[in-house]
């Protein structure tokens, strides 16, 4: 397969492709098919039954942006819930701050958690190690719908809406997950790319805005995930989101955390929508 093309379509009129340097693996679990593949400008390319999960070129953008939003702007966080991110690149961002005291992973399918140790550790970085990381063999619907202790964040980094990932963007999912929040918490879901996956965002926004007082979404740019910036769901009872850039600024410094893309001032730009994207959230 050197010098092929690994095509990825997840949209309907829309596809992206990597040359393949050298197939690291291929092999299906038994939940999905698990491909890695090396490009000499991403790096490592996973994807899960065809779909781009994450390259090793790019994927801090996401992990850093999906942790520490909520986790600067809460400012007092202990407990955290992180349903998927089977790979560990969120786990690794999440443990990175010493308040922390105890993160919960719940990824479906032990393989990708496996394969991540064997394949991806520069992703993970030592977070499967960490005493402080419990990760949970199981399917994250039924782990939210269970009782058990209370988060300050809960972060979804699931796969796209189709095959397992399908249960983590219901609306009974996201009433379960607010159920397991701590007072002021907070909930991120992945939500894909709005102008591409619109009625995605749409139906996510829906369900948020009849569970928080604060129901929004904020960007990030990944390469990646191509065709546009992708939407992160953010849900809260608290006020959160009003943090200023020196509140955040000074909580970065206090857990002395250097970022190659997160910045306070970049935290507050990334909940200013385009018209487009303020259209499905409404």
């Amino acid at each position: 397969m050197t010098g092929e093309w690994l095509r990825e379509a997840l949209h309907p009129d829309w596809a992206q492709a990597f040359r393949i340097d050298r197939l690291v693996y291929d092999s299906r679990s038994e939940h999905q098919r698990l491909c890695l593949i090396e490009n000499a400008r991403f790096g490592r390319v996973l994807t899960l039954d065809g779909v781009v999960q994450l390259t090793t070129g790019d994927e801090f953008i996401y992990h850093e942006m999906m942790a520490h939003v909520p986790i600067l702007a809460h400012g007092a966080v202990r407990r955290v819930l992180i349903v998927g991110g089977g790979d560990g690149g969120l786990a690794r961002e999440v443990l990175r701050h010493p308040g922390i005291e105890r993160v919960t992973m719940v990824e479906i399918d032990r393989a990708v958690t496996e394969f991540a140790r064997a394949h991806l550790p520069m992703v993970s970085a030592g977070a499967f190690d960490d005493p402080r990381l419990e990760l949970v063999i199981d399917d994250g619907a039924a782990f939210v719908s269970r009782p058990g202790p209370a988060y300050d964040v809960i972060l979804v980094d699931s796969t796209d809406p189709e095959g397992p990932g399908e249960a983590l963007f219901t609306e009974t999912f996201y009433g379960r997950a607010r159920a397991r929040l701590a007072p002021g918490g907070i909930l991120v879901t992945q939500n894909g790319v709005p102008f591409l996956q619109g009625e995605e965002l749409r139906a996510t926004m829906r369900a948020f805005r009849a569970l928080f007082a604060d129901a929004a979404c904020y960007l990030v740019t990944v390469p990646t995930y191509a065709g546009g910036p992708m939407a992160l769901g953010w849900g809260t009872d608290g006020r959160a989101r009003e943090a200023s850039v020196e509140t955040l600024a000074a909580r970065l410094a206090a857990a002395g955390i250097v970022m190659r893309c997160y910045t306070p001032e970049l935290h507050r730009a990334a909940f200013a929508l385009p018209a487009y994207v303020r259209a499905l959230t409404a």
